[in-house]
């Protein structure tokens, strides 16, 4: 039994924030019923190539965008636009614990699924709300994309090469970083509201905003703003407030090096073979090189190219300087912690055979994650859902599928 076993959540969300939350509170043990569109669903069904191969190489309609974010749940398809689908997701609204929803402000309370009309019959619902920039403010009606927030959030500003060097310019995180944050946090609100209910009893209503996430997730760099009132410029790979800690050239390609204190590196320059860096006034502490960046880093990378990649991994390491390679997904996947970690996995799949999925970081020692299915087929579990939580029968389905509510 999962740790949230006895948890029901109705997932009316789609693309990638909401669905992370939801699959984060499926792993968990929650029920999540996640409603879609009749015909289409979730957007990033359709997001592909790549599309998940079956037995015999063909594509099939699964895109591995979408693979990404639903697995442990049901696909039950409503058309909550008319009437009588409003009805169902109310009804089921009433039976569950947690609703999470991404639409613009105010699109859900035209079709009475709004927090205020749902909590009319289920005074016990945690409602969250995920949209781009919140339930209130100027900026409250825009839709809102992850691109678009990793802009004006602030994160381009310092992601990319330093003014100055070729290639110089913004650059977005290489995934969808603040759309999987805002699941992230979406999913802490959730377990906060669901111990305040438990505690003082009664649901309430979450107003998550990328935008905010974007900002809050900045740490030190908004501190460094704040405390200063200097704005960070992009750095490229450097770091803003430690030196060295940044990706060098070794004499097969990059490795990153991560300098924490003043004991790395000594540790360092004894291994790179300059253990006077370590006693040079220039550089004999954090905030000295930190100063002295344009100095030291060229004397290093200088010397890191006489020595390839793995060396460098091994010597450091022994030595107890964090350091590592930069690895393209395949090279990760099959480096021997990620494999020990039981990363990647696989789940039976009806189109398949089986389909592959990254495992949860959760690891809990007496309710541990589970994996139970791959994500659904759309509407795959329509039928059963509204037969075992309203009671409708084959027929009273069968009827709202012809009518195209369903």
């Amino acid at each position: 039994m999962g740790a949230l076993s006895h948890l029901r959540v109705l997932d009316l969300s789609r693309v990638l924030a909401g669905p992370w939350s939801g699959q984060i509170l499926a792993d968990l043990g929650a029920e999540v019923i996640k409603v879609e569109r009749p015909g289409n669903g979730d957007d990033t069904r359709a997001w592909g190539p790549p599309f998940l191969k079956d037995a015999y190489g063909e594509n099939t309609s699964e895109a591995a965008y979408y693979l990404s974010a639903n697995r442990n749940k049901q696909s039950v398809t409503i058309d909550f636009t008319r009437p009588e689908g409003q009805q169902l997701v109310r009804d089921l609204a009433a039976k569950s614990d947690i609703l999470i929803e991404n639409f613009k402000v105010g699109g859900l309370a035209a079709y009475g699924l709004d927090y205020e009309s749902l909590k009319a019959i289920n005074p016990n619902l945690i409602y969250c709300s995920i949209t781009g920039f919140g339930q209130t403010g100027p900026y409250a009606k825009r839709a809102g994309y992850d691109f678009m927030i990793q802009g004006l959030g602030g994160l381009m500003s310092l992601t990319g090469r330093p003014e100055g060097d070729e290639g110089a310019g913004p650059v977005k995180v290489g995934v969808a970083l603040t759309d999987i944050l805002t699941g992230l946090y979406s999913t802490v609100a959730i377990l906060a509201a669901l111990a305040h209910r438990d505690h003082s009893g009664g649901g309430q209503h979450i107003d998550m905003a990328l935008l905010d996430v974007q900002v809050a997730c900045l740490a030190n760099q908004a501190m460094n703003y704040l405390t200063t009132g200097n704005a960070p410029k992009r750095l490229g790979n450097a770091h803003p407030n430690i030196v060295p800690y940044q990706d060098f050239p070794t004499a097969d390609g990059d490795f990153i090096l991560t300098v924490g204190n003043d004991g790395q590196f000594r540790k360092f320059a004894e291994v790179a073979g300059q253990s006077q860096w370590a006693d040079d006034p220039r550089f004999a502490t954090n905030k000295l090189r930190v100063a002295n960046r344009a100095v030291l880093i060229p004397l290093i990378r200088q010397a890191t190219v006489f020595k390839t990649t793995s060396e460098w991994v091994l010597q450091l390491e022994q030595a107890g300087v964090p350091c590592g390679p930069i690895n393209d997904l395949a090279q990760m996947f099959a480096d021997p912690q990620v494999k020990a970690r039981g990363l990647a996995i696989e789940l039976p799949h009806v189109l398949a055979g089986m389909v592959p999925q990254v495992a949860s970081p959760i690891r809990l020692s007496k309710t541990p994650v589970e994996y139970r299915t791959a994500p659904p087929l759309l509407g795959e579990h329509t039928l059963e859902v509204l037969q075992r939580l309203l009671g409708l029968d084959a027929g009273a389905v069968a009827a709202l599928k012809e009518a195209g509510v369903l």
